[in-house]
């Protein structure tokens, strides 16, 4: 069989073991002068495939997201390991942006203002066509490139429909599929058009089994299916659950290198004051993670007990998401917007109440975390956050952290975290007064406990652990 979606590329050598996602393990720009630059990432995925070994016999399946991808596809440049899909620019625009991001994405965070949206028209139709012809190309594109009796592991909210369409082309595959957000709950959920609903459900379970970070996003799949479909859609299928953790020996040398040293001792300079403390987030500006109360939370906390005025900085890190979508743009400059006014209310000559970065920077990030007195993570719903693990991680002296009883990480942390009703701006500001009124004895003991907790199943085990499962 073919694809159409990228016929230029010569057919592919078939793999033991493939991973699908949207995001690949490099993405590609191209130059003024033509030149094509290789960037590699990271992530769980990333750790996890390298954790089997160079003779694993793998295959990351993934899109072209940009010109720079779409350029190396063409001219047949690619990594080792790789199959990039040169998928109409249009058609994932669509399915992306369209279905995946402001469809889906808002389900599972409950992010949508009822009143008004969501809307599901004719446009809604046309783009959900996208997203099924951009599911399609994956798991035609996986199709051709496993072995007999490969094993699949497919990846996300974009994919859903991936492993019941590749069920129907390759039943002799072993098929996982991943979730790396919430799962929304059932009333929430059949905001869907009823037939929308039954095909997602459907698509997922397609694969022989479906795993998700946390038990409660697990539950609230299976009464969804339940609910649509009903108790035979799950005969036969297995429900996993896989908590992400982080890499503690890649973040505790990767934080003491110089790069992060150097901007430690700027963002030193710009918190001042001998003996300040520092209350640090770290974002992507994205609608769930709920930056705009966290700033309103820290507001209140100098409005109403002044004494922790200029005895406090709050460095926050906002890095813009999606800024192709308006309502992104507009909590962005919302952000801003507070920050600024903070600081023009309560600065002084020698104070810089927040500190607020919005140019991505991982070193910056880093040395963040290794000042941070207190780690504020509050999000309105999320997956995991790897950010509430990561800091107590890193953190030189400790830190205290008020964690959202709504992120995945909860389950985990919950225990030894200030934890926090996300949408409670004045119980957001009691929590932050107690972090920072927290005894270092104490601070540092909770710090251990979180370290330890955060780093139980790291990114290699816990990808290696979805394989054994699938193939159990």
């Amino acid at each position: 069989m073919t694809s159409p979606y990228d016929a230029e590329q010569p057919p592919p050598v078939q793999a033991e073991i493939l991973v699908a996602s949207n995001r690949g393990p490099v993405t590609y720009s191209l130059g003024e002068d033509g030149e094509l630059t290789a960037r590699r990432g990271g992530g769980g995925l990333v750790s996890g495939l390298s954790a089997i070994g160079p003779d694993a016999d793998a295959l990351w399946v993934c899109s072209a997201l940009g010109e720079g991808d779409r350029e190396a596809v063409r001219r047949g440049v690619g990594e080792p390991g790789v199959r990039m899909l040169d998928i109409d620019a249009d058609t994932h625009a669509d399915a992306y942006n369209g279905i995946s991001n402001s469809v889906l994405w808002f389900v599972h965070h409950l992010l949508y203002q009822t009143p008004l949206e969501p809307v599901f028209d004719a446009e809604f139709r046309r783009q959900w066509a996208a997203y099924e012809t951009y599911n399609r190309a994956f798991a035609q594109a996986l199709a051709e490139s496993a072995a007999p009796a490969a094993t699949v592991l497919v990846q996300d909210y974009h994919l859903c429909l991936v492993p019941g369409m590749l069920r129907e082309l390759r039943p002799d595959l072993r098929i996982g599929h991943f979730s790396h957000t919430p799962w929304a709950p059932v009333d929430y959920f059949r905001l869907l058009p009823d037939d929308i609903a039954e095909q997602l459900l459907r698509g997922v379970l397609g694969a022989d089994r479906a795993a998700f970070l946390t038990r409660r996003w697990a539950d609230a799949f299976t009464q969804c299916a339940l609910s649509v479909l009903g108790e035979e859609a799950l005969d036969g299928k297995r429900i996993g659950v896989h908590g992400l953790g982080a890499d503690a020996d890649f973040l505790r040398e990767r934080a003491h290198r110089d790069d992060v040293a150097e901007r430690l001792t700027a963002l030193r300079e710009q918190v001042g004051g001998s003996g300040r403390r520092t209350i640090v987030r770290v974002d992507r500006t994205e609608l769930s993670k709920n930056i705009v109360r966290g700033l309103l939370a820290y507001e209140h906390l100098l409005r109403t007990r002044p004494e922790w005025r200029e005895r406090v900085v709050h460095i926050a890190f906002a890095y813009p998401s999606r800024q192709d979508l308006a309502v992104y743009r507009e909590y962005t400059q919302e952000v801003q917007r507070v920050a600024d006014d903070i600081n023009a209310t309560y600065g002084t000559p020698s104070w810089t109440p927040v500190v607020l970065h919005v140019k991505d920077d991982f070193a910056r990030s880093l040395a963040a975390y290794r000042l941070a007195d207190v780690a504020l993570v509050n999000p309105i719903r999320d997956g995991m956050n790897l950010v509430a693990k990561e800091i107590p991680v890193v953190s030189d002296e400790g830190c205290a952290l008020v964690l959202s009883r709504e992120a995945g990480a909860y389950e985990e942390l919950g225990e030894d975290a200030v934890v926090v009703n996300p949408y409670d701006v004045v119980g957001t500001t009691d929590a932050l007064h107690e972090a920072l009124s927290m005894e270092p004895g104490e601070r540092a003991e909770r710090t251990k406990r979180l370290a330890a907790a955060a780093t139980a199943l790291p990114p290699a085990r816990w990808f290696l652990d979805q394989l054994e499962a699938l193939r159990a």
